[in-house]
């Protein structure tokens, strides 16, 4: 007999689209996918090479749960470096990923009942990790005409005796949106006198085409006490399989809580992964950052281009991230059968807007080849011509 907790939780539509295209495409079919939330770009080789030299060092033993200290210092220092963040090594765990580092906090601060509120479109994973907590989601929905970003009227009415969370991504997963400081500021106005914690999720920090970044922890004192943030090198630099992600917060109760759980999970991350990932952190790898950051803005470009040429479908134009949250709303309020119809007979495969919160749209990846992209969008636009 299954828990109620695991029967509680839904498979990752991002997860299911994409292992359906792969599926169809091993069967022989000529399918270009959008689906995956990942670079396609090779880890940078000064990463791999630290990974081969502590291999060839025999650095494969077990490490101490957080991390090993000269990891925890690059993290450190990098959101000294970038974010002016001033965290101690203590105040910081990796995990095996960003989604591990917010399910251990899930699980250190979410009881029953407790309300996290959660902006939307969101990242599919959020209310399903919020539902196994035993905690309960409150959806903020956000549209193309406030730029997919949560205002403080409404960041206020959704407050209620019972919330425990908020969480914000910035640049977004899957708009691209993102907040700038002033409305950062705006929102922690909202905050201040509650004991709400603020789950910053930036990993998509580097991937940056319009406007500046601008960590929620570093707003102002207040907001640094409340806020959790979290990160990784999977988008960065291409480390999506290397399983590496980090959170930090200077509430010392809450990373010792982390750790207790962490220890008795998972323990410690791959320890050739710490090796590797302290080249991600520092400046050895920023040529290759900025590399992949220009030819995803071009991508973002023709890729906004071609949709908004189409009379019966829009996008905005995202600040960051890889994605776009393309508008069908003129030929479907159903996403699911729109994207399930278009890999059916285009072989194009896209996330429908259902599975993050906003029916009428679907999440289209440019992180794929110019090439995939000009003829994807080719067949995206051919399929709504006659779509009912």
């Amino acid at each position: 007999m299954l828990t109620k907790r695991v029967n509680s939780l839904s498979t990752s539509l991002t997860i299911a689209i994409s292992t359906l295209a792969g599926e169809l495409k091993a069967e022989g079919k000529d399918v270009i996918s959008f689906s995956a939330g990942e670079p396609d770009f090779q880890t940078p080789q000064v990463i791999k090479e630290e990974a081969i030299k502590a291999i060839n060092e025999g650095f494969t033993k077990y490490t101490p749960v957080a991390g090993i200290p000269e990891l925890l210092n690059a993290i450190a220092d990098k959101l000294k470096r970038d974010n002016n963040l001033e965290y101690k090594p203590s105040q910081i765990i990796a995990s095996n990923g960003a989604k591990h580092s917010l399910f251990n906090l899930f699980q250190a601060l979410i009881e029953e009942e407790d309300e996290v509120i959660i902006p939307s479109p969101y990242w599919v994973t959020y209310p399903e990790l919020v539902t196994y907590s035993g905690g309960k989601s409150v959806i903020i929905k956000t549209e193309d005409s406030d730029g997919f970003k949560i205002t403080p009227k409404k960041l206020k009415e959704a407050i209620t005796p019972k919330t425990k969370m908020l969480i914000l991504t910035t640049p977004s997963n899957p708009t691209g949106a993102l907040y700038s400081r002033s409305e950062l500021e705006a929102l922690s106005d909202v905050l201040k006198d509650t004991n709400i914690t603020v789950v910053s999720d930036e990993m998509y920090e580097k991937l940056v085409y319009d406007g500046e970044f601008a960590a929620v922890a570093g707003i102002n004192e207040d907001m640094f006490k409340r806020t959790v943030t979290v990160n990784g090198l999977s988008k960065s630099v291409a480390m999506t399989g290397w399983r590496f992600g980090y959170l930090a917060s200077p509430n010392d109760e809450l990373i010792a809580a982390m750790k207790k759980l962490q220890s008795q999970s998972t323990s410690n991350i791959n320890s050739i992964t710490q090796k590797a990932a302290i080249a991600g952190l520092d400046t050895r790898a920023d040529a290759d950052i900025e590399m992949m950051r220009l030819e995803f803005k071009r991508r973002r470009d023709i890729a906004v281009e071609l949709f908004n040429q189409d009379e019966n479908l829009s996008v905005l134009s995202p600040n960051g991230a890889f994605y776009l949250f393309v508008n069908i709303k003129k030929i479907s309020n159903d996403s699911m059968r729109f994207c399930k119809d278009l890999l059916s007979q285009k072989g194009v495969a896209v996330v429908p807007g259902l599975g993050f919160g906003s029916e009428g749209y679907f999440r289209f990846s440019f992180a794929t080849s110019q090439e995939n992209i000009k003829e994807g969008i080719k067949r995206i636009r051919d399929f709504c011509k006659n779509y009912k």
